[in-house]
């Protein structure tokens, strides 16, 4: 596994888990921050969000790119578009900046061949979750292209469940993990449809 590491990287600490190729809205407010937006935007540099849970914050985070800034507000408030690029492990906490920072490791998957069995099982769940949720039917280019991150990126999963697949070095795992979120999600999906047609019909079970 290959690694580079980077030196005053700005850290942003939030009750917020993000995965590569997701589009995030942030608001920034905090003077602190508004200053590393500033500087981002002058280098045509990454940020990292970091999860701040109630455990504390986590080790691996995910860089961020600003795609578009919204909104500049009279008071100096921000809202922009970024959206994740790549993981990375926080190796030391650095406090000399205007902003929070640190030394960060991006990390890489281990080297490994591609399970296609679970690619293919982790297509047909994401189709089927995302069929049942929107009646639509993701083509099949569109699938070929959508590694598992793309792929969880685009459902609403808790922070738990974002922060393993951040945590796993294997696309092969985050394909199995996603795989389970995905069948757990349309049977939670299914449910719902059910609870919701027993209301409609006062308990009576409709064949038509």
């Amino acid at each position: 596994m290959s690694s580079s590491l980077a030196s005053e990287f700005p850290l942003f600490p939030l009750q917020l888990a993000v995965l590569p190729t997701e589009i995030v809205p942030l608001h920034i407010f905090e003077e602190r921050y508004k200053t590393m937006i500033d500087d981002c935007l002058a280098r045509d540099s990454e940020f990292g969000i970091v999860w701040l849970s109630d455990d504390g914050l986590r080790d691996i985070g995910c860089a961020c790119r600003i795609d578009r800034i919204l909104e500049k507000l009279e008071d100096g408030r921000i809202n922009l578009l970024a959206h994740g690029t790549r993981p990375f492990r926080v190796v030391e906490r650095q406090r000399h900046l205007a902003y929070p920072a640190g030394v960060i490791e991006f990390v890489t998957d281990a080297l490994e061949e591609s399970d296609s069995e679970q690619v293919e099982a982790a297509r047909a769940a994401y189709s089927d979750l995302v069929r049942r949720a929107t009646d639509r039917s993701p083509e099949v280019d569109e699938l070929r292209a959508m590694d598992a991150y793309a792929m969880a990126a685009t459902v609403d999963f808790g922070l738990d469940a974002k922060q393993g697949l951040l945590d796993l070095r294997s696309e092969n795992a985050r394909l199995r993990f996603v795989t389970r979120l995905f069948r757990a999600a349309s049977k939670r999906l299914d449910f719902v449809d059910r609870a919701q047609a027993r209301a409609k019909s006062n308990g009576k079970v409709r064949f038509s």
